[in-house]
């Protein structure tokens, strides 16, 4: 997709050279939380970072220091508390600071935490034991590592045991390459996914950089949404989750045009089921132009079915089984409880699923006409709201991909504050402040709900993380969190109506 076709904000002001005091603290807020995230991988296993059996001369590397469940835990709420405030006053700063110091800053971070042990979650032990099963000839999609509890690498699971892969052919086969360069290593086998997990942060950073070339405003807020993003570098650079692959495919994706962008589009759907909501981003902006739209429609098509069928029958058992679940962080966990308590153990279930994709409709339709994506040429319509997008192109797929995946992201049962990383990416491309707002106060809440990351080394006085933080805390505030947005994006879109159309595409 073209450059001209990117939502800009039509109250954006020039950076200015001079930083004051609060631009100071901003940015250096976002660096003290990078610095953080570093830390904990640095200090070795803990309650943050799983221990990763293998030869200690490979890598990943640590200090071993083996730090106490209370410290990490602190440093991981530190890393978020401050990575959170320290975006928003940067996205808002008037200080210009030369962005390509903030993408080589970002990048560097990247690719310094692959030579340390990942943080976060257990998940890349879950990854790697897929990939260890691929090498042994069993399908990880049939068979679950719990099957081969005496294999040094299937054994190392902590979490999920007993459950096959949920992730895409795509993001298997790497994890069956990584296998085959660790061997009996899960030291070496993970290393050799946080190398594959580096390179597509970086990459991504870079394809949004160029995107934005030409514009250094824009640019700086594409490397802060992104590469110097403090968030995106706790959960997908420190977190290692194969997310990070899916977002570099739909990003490159709606870079290029025709049958590469929907050999791209495929891939990333191979990679996780999910992404291919950024899909519909290119079908709005091809709509007409029935040509194209079948060139790059007809190659993802093509591609994500030779993907799944050469992945076997079992390629969604797990996926269809987690469209049923509902997360404890999230509002609908608040609407399983009402249920089970007045109709039982699963009556949830299907009114859930309704509900959801209920909401994700209406969250859609109101970000989509906020931005003015469903007005037709040439009628009146321009958002005009502050912070919202300035229709220049509107059937621009950055912008039209943002939306669906923020609606997704707010209406979904199930999520985990890594599933961000694509609305934030998609941000970087159409650069839509006020929703850059709510998807950073949405991940803030959501990964404060996530601490500690691993269940079983949680101390017993830090039990009220789960059962009151993530459990009550959380789900009510992004209930509260989900209203302000579609009041915000209601209002936005009557605003939108009531003004004369106006700018032209940027050339």
């Amino acid at each position: 997709m073209t450059r001209d076709a990117s939502v800009l904000d039509e109250r954006r002001s020039p950076a200015g050279d001079t930083p004051r005091g609060l631009d100071v603290a901003a940015f250096g807020a976002v660096g003290l939380s990078a610095a953080t995230t570093v830390l904990i991988g640095l200090l070795g296993p803990s309650a943050m970072v799983p221990e990763l059996p293998g030869p200690s001369w490979q890598p990943p590397y640590s200090l071993d220091a083996h730090p106490g469940a209370h410290l990490v835990v602190a440093l991981g709420a530190v890393a978020i508390v401050l990575g959170g405030l320290g975006l928003a006053a940067a996205l808002r700063s008037r200080w210009g600071p030369d962005p390509r110091w903030l993408l080589a800053a970002g990048c560097a971070v990247a690719g310094l935490l692959a030579f340390l042990p990942p943080s976060g979650s257990a998940d890349h032990l879950n990854y790697a034991a897929y990939g260890r099963l691929v090498t042994l000839g069993q399908d990880p999609y049939a068979i679950t590592p719990a099957t081969l509890p005496g294999d040094p690498v299937t054994g190392a699971v902590e979490e999920w045991a007993g459950v096959t892969s949920v992730y895409g052919p795509v993001a298997t086969a790497v994890q069956a390459l990584a296998s085959l360069v660790g061997g009996d290593s899960v030291r070496l086998t993970v290393f050799a996914m946080a190398v594959v997990n580096a390179a597509a942060f970086i990459g991504t950073a870079l394809l949004l950089h160029r995107f934005a070339r030409g514009d250094a405003d824009l640019q700086r807020r594409a490397a802060l949404l992104w590469a110097a993003n403090p968030l995106m570098i706790y959960h997908l650079a420190a977190g290692m989750h194969v997310d990070t692959l899916a977002i570099a495919c739909m990003v490159a994706a709606l870079t290029v045009r025709g049958a590469a962008s929907g050999l791209l589009l495929g891939v990333g759907i191979g990679v996780k089921l999910n992404a291919g909501l950024v899909a519909l981003g290119p079908a709005w902006e091809l709509r007409r132009s029935p040509g194209r739209l079948a060139v790059v429609a007809g190659t993802a098509t093509a591609t994500v079915v030779a993907i799944y069928a050469a992945a076997g029958p079992h390629v969604l058992d797990q996926v269809s089984a987690a469209s049923r679940k509902v997360s404890l962080a999230t509002p609908w966990q608040l609407v399983k409880v009402g249920f089970q308590s007045l109709f039982g153990p699963g009556a949830y279930s299907a009114w859930i699923q309704i509900g959801s994709l209920l909401l994700m409709a209406c969250l859609a339709w109101l970000l989509l006409r906020a931005s003015g994506a469903l007005r037709a040429p040439g009628t009146p319509g321009t958002p005009g709201a502050p912070g919202t997008p300035r229709a220049l192109p509107v059937d621009t797929a950055p912008a039209v991909a943002a939306a669906m995946v923020v609606a997704w992201l707010f209406a979904a049962p199930y999520a985990l504050p890594w599933y961000d990383g694509l609305a934030f990416a998609l941000l970087a491309m159409a650069s839509w402040p006020a929703l850059e707002a709510f998807m950073v106060a949405r991940v803030v809440v959501l990964s404060l709900g996530y601490l500690p990351a691993r269940e079983a080394l949680r101390p017993d006085d830090l039990l009220w993380t789960k059962t009151l933080l993530r459990e009550a805390v959380v789900p009510w505030t992004l209930l509260a969190l989900t209203v302000a947005l579609g009041w915000w994006a209601a209002r936005a879109g009557r605003r939108a109506r009531r003004r004369p159309a106006s700018a032209a595409p940027r050339p």
